[in-house]
């Protein structure tokens, strides 16, 4: 667990996934909680297998991902992942790579 753990909130997935993905992080309570998204978005990339992505697809109420999650992202994985902003759809998107190499947290 870390500070961004909220107790509310469901698991995004409960397995490895070894093909690339999309993690929904869209509902009421990420829109309410920007923790809650930050939290989805680690638990997402930490069960993304190396060589696939996962594409974030966030609450609109918090804006573009990329200055929120970014940061947060680079500091829980460094190297071993990279993210590029998708697009606006309601929401908004975030792909984020895992590199070969990376193990698991």
């Amino acid at each position: 667990m870390n500070d961004h753990t909220p107790i509310d909130a469901e698991l995004v997935t409960d397995r490895i996934h070894h093909s690339s993905w999309s993690a929904n992080l869209e509902k009421p309570v990420h829109g309410e909680r920007l923790s809650a998204v930050v939290t989805g978005a680690i638990e997402a990339v930490d069960h993304t297998a190396p060589g696939y992505h996962v594409t974030l697809v966030t609450h609109g109420a918090h804006g573009r991902p990329d200055s929120s999650l970014g940061p947060v992202l680079h500091e829980t994985f460094g190297d071993g992942i990279d993210w590029s902003y998708v697009k606006q759809c309601g929401g908004h998107v975030l792909r984020v790579r895992v590199h070969d190499g990376r193990e698991h947290r």
